[in-house]
């Protein structure tokens, strides 16, 4: 007897879902029994791409505007019937690695700390209306970082971790809970790009991965899903890295 999908009948909303970790989670996610809205930006393609993906509908929408989360709730909670289940990542990439905590990565984790409680605060109604509630965020790629910006790289953990914390203590008395994943170098296409200009940090990253390689997205699909699956209900406020283990420790 095969066993029973780990997320039958559940619905969840992933954004940045054109490709990369984004769309990895939403191929896992819909593996597993959820019905899965995939969202990314006007010129991604994400509509056509899940066109004959069952259980995965394409949708564009704004993902850099916090006034915007709102209705994309709303055009979820329509087109799924419900939400029990988040993955938030947006598509915040600098022109160059960052090598320092600065006013550009200020800038850039007030901007993803904006997005992220603008989407997690209006999906809160329809999250609280589930059996199981998931709030599962996503840290920036290593690809973000210069290899001398370590310092930057975990500053950039640690807003996102007090973020995470904040969802969990605010969500937990409705049973939902509120974890982050932070990858490690991952060869999205963004990576990619920022590899082929700069081939020393992919060599840096690699160097400094206990597992001597860069990640791909599925290892990070199949951590989200066990952050929203019932595995992990008594996860919360925490995170996950996914890098491969580290050798500067």
């Amino acid at each position: 007897m095969s066993e029973p999908a780990r997320l039958y009948g559940l619905k969840a909303l992933v954004t940045n879902a054109a490709d990369g970790i984004g769309e990895a989670a939403a191929r896992t996610l819909v593996k597993h029994g959820a019905s899965v809205l995939a969202v990314d930006t006007l010129n991604s393609g994400v509509e056509p791409h899940y066109k004959a993906v069952r259980g995965v509908e394409g949708l564009t929408a704004s993902l850099r505007d916090a006034a915007a989360m709102p209705a994309l709730v709303e055009q979820a909670v329509d087109r799924l019937g419900g939400l029990d289940i988040l993955v938030a990542d947006f598509p915040l990439q600098p022109e160059a690695p960052l090598a320092r905590i600065d006013g550009e990565l200020s800038a850039l984790l007030d901007a993803r700390t904006e997005l992220i409680m603008a989407l997690c605060r209006a999906a809160l109604p329809q999250l609280k209306k589930s059996p199981a509630g998931r709030i599962i965020n996503i840290g920036f790629l290593r690809s973000v970082f210069a290899a001398s910006g370590s310092e930057a790289s975990t500053h950039a953990e640690q807003n996102l971790a007090d973020i995470t914390r904040a969802l969990a203590a605010e969500t937990g008395n409705f049973g939902i809970t509120a974890n982050y994943v932070q990858p490690g170098a991952i060869m999205t296409p963004a990576s990619r790009e920022v590899f082929r200009k700069d081939t020393s940090l992919r060599d840096y990253c690699i160097a400094h991965s206990a597992a001597g390689r860069v990640g791909e997205p599925v290892d990070v699909a199949k951590v989200i899903l066990f952050l929203a699956s019932d595995d992990a209900v008594f996860v919360s406020g925490t995170g996950i890295a996914v890098d491969g283990g580290r050798t500067d420790v």
